[in-house]
């Protein structure tokens, strides 16, 4: 089951990611934009999501996702790191939420930001 030095480990390997505490927790960043955070139970993280999409997701998967009711109007969906098959889908959400941030500019540049099935520790080496 990934934890929360995996999402620290696989946050810090995205292009140009720095990390910051913030609210007294860490945060993950790219060009100053916020892509994760890590509360701090660590049993989860919170990543941007466009709200159509959130919707989407914590349907389909509620044991996973959800939305505290404190960012209901915000860009942002949690996810349970317990209920996450393997570190190839944290790394694909992670991956996602650093796109949102990322200009698309260095998208272009980062090809090697693909697919979970190529694997996260190799991918990022």
């Amino acid at each position: 089951m990934p934890d929360a030095d995996d999402v620290r480990r696989i946050a810090l390997r995205l292009p140009e990611t720095v990390e910051k505490e913030a609210w007294g927790m860490p945060t993950f960043r790219f060009a100053g934009k916020m892509f994760i955070t890590v509360p701090d139970d660590q049993t989860s993280f919170a990543v941007r999501c466009p709200k159509h999409e959130r919707a989407e997701l914590i349907a389909a998967e509620p044991e996973k996702f959800w939305v505290p009711a404190h960012e209901a109007s915000s860009a942002w969906v949690r996810v349970r790191l317990g209920a996450l098959e393997d570190v190839n889908e944290l790394y694909d959400i992670l991956v996602d939420s650093w796109k949102q941030a990322a200009p698309d500019g260095l998208l272009e540049t980062s090809p090697g930001l693909g697919a979970a099935s190529e694997g996260p520790d190799e991918r990022s080496r």
